[in-house]
């Protein structure tokens, strides 16, 4: 029986945040818009990412400034349950009714179910179980195709113009004989645990595992982390290694340079209760015994059910770990016609939350202005009426992603937190950028003595010594995040260094150290 198309002028596969804003700027030049989404609307940050885990680090972090406090009483360990029912009220107890709201109020077209390109323009959306195509809000009985033995209903969405791929990524689980058996906690595990384990061993030294053995052990777990090389190998050095000594401080029992060679658990999918403890065997010999194993590893692009065959894509037309490839407007390449774009992480291009729905801003008004029917002037392929160029001859135009290659943002919500902008020294040196790093201490600042005696914190910037302007910045240190944006402006707006000296810094702050960076560097 063949499905009867249903036509909208775009389609959005993926109604995280990312997909959401794609699909609302599109829809902004009177362009009807479809967005399809297989879990919740919001997606993985709003219930199992971003904002679940900073709610399980917050209260640590209070606790952690209030002993640093002279005339503040330690106010002991975080109240477990109460974390978690914080944590409930930020996910709305993963109910995305409230989210759902908002997309009918933007004026979209809401369709849950998996969707997959099946053709030039054409999405196939495999509805939820118990859901047919004509009434889709209905109950969900809960039975898929194996119990009722009848196929799952489908509905077929063509697009006019365009369809947006806003699928994600997945976690990496590695391949280390016993690993899948032991039933491990992914990210989403551990930000919707209920309970807090006696002992919890973390696989993977990046931005989840360091965050989630904050976490934990301010939680009251007693913690194992392992990583094969430093913590947070994407960022400077020396952000690694605070946190690295921050966590030990903390108690987290730190091992880098550990290779897991395998794991074991016994009772996993026994019928009489939880799974026994899990034993991860070290290429040493170690051996670490503890209640829950999390495995933080990593993540791919989301592109193994998206279809890419059918449109003329293979393997070999894919980017690193499977992403997307896409030009500067986040069209994809590689298939004829120009209609597939993408955007976020499903791109490979800079996977984080926020730089993710910078690119569903851009792609979003790539759509509208090239389809919608309420365009005016505006075009993505004029830009804006004069663009600025800046490093490289890169055009800043609302209609290329310019930030995904020089001023890509990242904050760390450990204790200390790390955040930085653009390239590390070591990327910048091989993009044959001429740069100095220029370092100051935090703690030398006066602000810095103010919040605290005992405050701990480093901070980098790396100037580009033939422009003289800022290229990347690096900040280690107790609400770090809060000084990036600053940074961020710099890096965009290449502002030069004569004239950043005259953006004056209020004391006593702790953003006095951009004084201290200018007249470190001479001026």
């Amino acid at each position: 029986m063949s499905i009867p198309e249903e036509t909208f002028d775009v389609v959005v596969i993926g109604g995280g945040p990312v997909g959401e804003n794609a699909a609302d700027r599109a829809s902004r030049t009177g362009l009807s818009v479809a967005l399809v989404e297989s879990e919740l609307v919001g997606g993985e940050c709003s219930y199992w990412a971003c904002m679940p885990s900073k709610v399980l680090l917050r209260a640590g972090a209070v606790r952690a400034l209030a002993k640093e406090t002279p005339g503040l009483r330690d106010p002991g360990a975080p109240d477990a349950a109460a974390v978690f029912a914080r944590r409930d009220e930020i996910t709305s107890n993963w109910d995305d009714s409230g989210q759902v709201s908002w997309v009918e109020s933007a004026g979209l077209t809401l369709v849950r179910g998996h969707g997959r390109l099946v053709g030039e323009r054409l999405v196939e959306v495999t509805l939820p179980a118990g859901s047919d195509s004509e009434a889709q809000g209905g109950a969900d009985s809960g039975l898929g195709e194996a119990e009722t033995g009848e196929p799952p209903a489908k509905r077929l969405l063509r697009a006019r113009h365009a369809v947006i791929a806003a699928t994600g990524s997945v976690p990496v689980l590695p391949g280390t004989p016993g690993l899948a058996e032991a039933a491990p906690w992914s990210s989403r595990e551990a930000t919707a645990a209920d309970t807090v384990p006696e002992s919890l061993v973390v696989i993977g030294g990046g931005v989840v595992g360091v965050e989630m053995a904050n976490a934990y052990a301010d939680l009251g777990a007693r913690v194992t982390l392992l990583s094969r090389g430093r913590l947070l190998s994407s960022a400077e050095p020396f952000a690694g290694e605070m946190v690295a000594e921050s966590l030990t401080a903390l108690g987290v029992d730190v091992r880098t340079g550990a290779e897991v060679a395998s794991v074991e658990r016994p009772g996993v999918g026994a019928e009489d209760g939880a799974p026994g403890p899990v034993t991860v065997t070290l290429a040493d010999g170690a051996t670490i015994t503890a209640a829950e194993i999390l495995v933080a590893t990593g993540r791919v692009p989301r592109t193994a059910d998206l279809g890419i065959e059918s449109v003329g894509l293979d393997e070999s037309g894919l980017g690193r770990g499977g992403a997307v490839v896409v030009d500067e407007s986040l069209q994809v390449t590689g298939v004829p016609g120009g209609w597939l774009y993408a955007c976020g992480d499903v791109t490979g291009r800079a996977p984080t939350t926020h730089q993710g729905k910078y690119q569903a801003r851009i792609v979003g008004d790539v759509v509208a202005a090239r389809y919608g029917t309420e365009a005016g002037d505006r075009s993505p392929t004029s830009g804006d009426p004069e663009p600025a160029v800046g490093q490289e001859g890169k055009a800043w135009s609302r209609y290329a992603a310019t930030a995904d290659h020089s001023a890509r943002v990242q904050v760390v919500f450990t204790r200390p937190q790390v955040s930085w902008v653009g390239p590390t020294e070591r990327e910048a040196r091989a993009a044959g950028i001429p740069v100095e790093a220029v370092s100051y201490d935090l703690a030398w600042v006066a602000g810095a003595s103010v919040e605290s005696p005992g405050y701990k914190g480093r901070a980098q910037v790396l100037v580009d010594t033939q422009r003289r302007v800022l290229v990347g910045a690096t900040f280690v240190g107790p609400d770090a995040g809060e000084m990036l944006h600053a940074a961020t402006i710099a890096v965009v707006g290449e502002v030069p260094l004569d004239r950043l000296w005259h953006a004056v810094p209020a004391y006593p702050t702790v953003s006095e150290v951009w004084l201290r960076f200018l007249e470190s560097y001479g001026l």
